[in-house]
């Protein structure tokens, strides 16, 4: 037995526990992980900003992969501390659980309230360099991987107040070190909407792009934004009351509610929320209170008016389709669960947002009975689509559509019933499928061809849905069912596998299919049995050797590498370009073809996308999928 004695117990000093185990701070060391720490840094420009210190942020997308975030705040103050004898500046930027937030006196509301913010940030960078503009001087400290490798020193005077902080994210840390400027100015969009006057700028040094955000209509304004090529039924609802609410702790808090919504025409129901600015993915109390408060006003309305029978309730899903809300709270002592802040726990923020909203809504239901009226109207329709769809799902259980006994005939299937060795590939055109069924090993693939493209089923009610002859095929083939109706123990194939061609259409068919999976059949991606099949774009011949090359850059080179020989290339369009064997070798061949599992590391990413991917605003769809279809390889939803 290996000696276990005192010896063996390992204490980490300062920020070692953060690179030791950087998932615990900042939810993992993916892409997820790594944007959250420009977050980090930004809520304590937002703190500031809060607290009426600071009206500008500033963030720079460098070239060299650093990022930095400047504001005209008060500055991170720089006199020693008295308990450690260091710099408060240092002690901030080295110290867990060190910051102002921990002071009532200098924060009275704030996102960063685990103090471990910029503090990790530095445990997680290549090199971290902080600029304090005070007292008319300009103060500078360097760090490398959390360790101060200079002094607070004194570089120059200035006129200006405020903190320049710039890092490096540690490529030893983050298997990827590459910041999307998309994600982070999503980002910036959203919090300069949750402060109005606040501005942001954002410049993206590697692309060129410069953008400023500063919307003095706040919330509302953002719900228009988030709507933009809908068709709203009414003008956006705004409401905001402060609430005097008592804690678990016996103490009675003050909190501070704004919510603005409107409803659309659409089908899909979108809600964002906050607390103290920070994004709440998973949503929590404040979510909560407004769902069930929303549906129990409704339900009133209707047996107002009498548009309800006595024994007929609207459901909360009907109050919600094709609502588009924004919730904002604020509370001197949030609780987070975790250190990223995903879901919000205060018991008195439930009880703030039912007054604010019993008081606030009625109110202006009362005066505004149009767009009371116009909201009945959009409620009850959602009700009888309901119980339509709920009639459909009837029949097709009772075709036994639904119960895996009468498979698709476009469906090639394989003679396996081992579930982890399965495989299902969903193929565009009949041309493909054709193709992949001569090429497919019979024992273990199954091809489901599927025709020009499918339904969107983010903008399609249920029934219509289920109706759909080509979503039918691929709903029994799978075998689980959908939405409420999913049966995990009724998976017919361990992977599925969609397979498009390598263009703009083909992105935009595999996205369809994607939100079907993602809206639908959410346990398959969260289990990782969805996957995305990448076929060569290239097919080289060099003398009697052949080559697939899967992107423009492998074949530039390919072309450097092989200069001055004579080659054939030949670009494929698309899958039925190739015979059986290429597609086997290329494909679908599990020793040599290419396919990225789809998962679901950041919620938050994933409903940012479908809303620019699936939702009305064409030309922001047709731009992200120009910008970003042909050079996919990793594709987290």
């Amino acid at each position: 037995m290996e000696n276990y004695s005192a010896e063996s117990i390992k204490i980490l000093k300062g920020l070692e526990p953060v690179r030791m185990r950087p998932g615990m701070y900042i939810g993992s060391t993916g892409k997820r992980g790594l944007h959250h720490l420009v977050y980090e840094v930004v809520d304590n420009s937002v703190d500031e900003a809060l607290a009426g210190y600071c009206d500008w942020i500033k963030v720079i997308l460098h070239e060299d992969g650093s990022v930095e975030v400047e504001d005209n705040g008060r500055g991170i103050p720089v006199e020693v501390h008295p308990e450690v004898g260091k710099s408060a500046l240092e002690v901030v930027m080295t110290t867990l659980h060190a910051g102002g937030k921990f002071s009532k006196d200098s924060y009275k509301i704030s996102g960063g309230l685990h103090g471990v913010g910029v503090s990790v940030v530095n445990a997680l960078s290549e090199w971290l360099e902080v600029r304090v503009y005070r007292d008319g001087k300009v103060y500078r400290q360097r760090y490398e991987r959390g360790t101060p490798v200079t002094p607070v020193e004194v570089i120059g005077e200035t006129n200006k107040r405020g903190t320049v902080v710039r890092f490096k994210p540690d490529p030893l840390i983050f298997s990827d070190t590459e910041l999307e400027p998309d994600i982070l100015e999503h980002r910036l969009r959203e919090t300069a909407f949750l402060i109005p006057g606040l501005r942001i700028e954002f410049e993206d040094r590697i692309n060129g792009v410069k953008k400023s955000f500063k919307y003095e209509g706040g919330i509302k304004e953002y719900v228009k934004h988030l709507n933009q090529g809908k068709k709203a039924i009414h003008d956006v609802i705004f409401i905001r009351d402060t609430a005097y609410v008592e804690t678990k702790y016996g103490r009675r808090e003050e909190v501070l509610v704004e919510i603005a919504f409107q409803y659309t025409d659409s089908y899909s129901e979108e809600i964002h929320s906050f607390a103290n600015t920070v994004k709440t993915v998973d949503g929590g109390t404040h979510v909560t209170a407004f769902k069930a408060m929303l549906t129990r006003l409704m339900n009133e309305y209707g047996r107002k008016t009498g548009v309800l029978k006595e024994k007929e309730a609207f459901q909360g899903e009907d109050v919600r389709e094709g609502l588009t809300a924004v919730i904002s709270v604020y509370v001197r002592n949030p609780e987070f669960e975790g250190q990223t802040k995903s879901k919000l726990g205060n018991e008195e923020v439930y009880d703030a947002v039912s007054k604010v909203m019993r008081e606030r809504l009625k109110e202006y239901l009362d005066i505004n009975q149009d767009v009371a009226k116009a909201i009945l109207g959009k409620v009850i329709s959602a009700m009888r689509a309901r119980e339509a769809a709920r009639r459909a799902k009837e029949m097709i259980r009772r075709k036994n559509i639904l119960e895996n006994t009468t498979l698709p005939g476009k469906l090639a299937d394989c003679s396996s019933e081992d579930l982890e060795r399965t495989e299902l590939f969903i193929v565009e055109g009949d041309s493909a499928g054709g193709s992949a069924k001569q090429a497919r090993d019979r024992e273990f693939q199954a091809v489901l061809p599927i025709r020009g493209k499918i339904l969107n089923v983010e903008k399609s009610s249920l029934d219509k849905l289920l109706k759909n002859e080509q979503i039918s095929d691929i709903i029994v083939a799978v075998g689980t069912g959908i939405g409420e109706d999913f049966q995990r123990e009724k998976l017919r194939y361990g992977k599925i596998i969609i397979m498009t061609d390598a263009d703009v259409d083909g992105a935009h068919i595999r996205t369809l299919l994607l939100t079907l999976f993602y809206r639908y059949m959410k346990p398959l991606i969260e289990e990782g049995r969805v996957y995305i099949a990448l076929p060569p774009l290239y097919r080289v011949r060099v003398g009697k050797e052949e080559y697939y090359l899967y992107s423009e850059a492998e074949l530039l080179e390919f072309k450097e590498k092989y200069a001055g020989k004579r080659m054939e290339i030949q670009r494929y369009k698309g899958l039925g370009e190739m015979n059986p064997e290429q597609l086997w070798e290329t494909t679908m061949n599990p020793s040599t073809r290419k396919i990225v599992r789809v998962t679901i590391e950041d919620a938050e990413e994933a409903d940012r996308l479908f809303e620019i991917l699936m939702g009305s605003d064409v030309s922001s769809r047709r731009e992200f999928i120009e910008r970003h279809a042909l050079k996919v390889r990793e594709l987290d939803i």
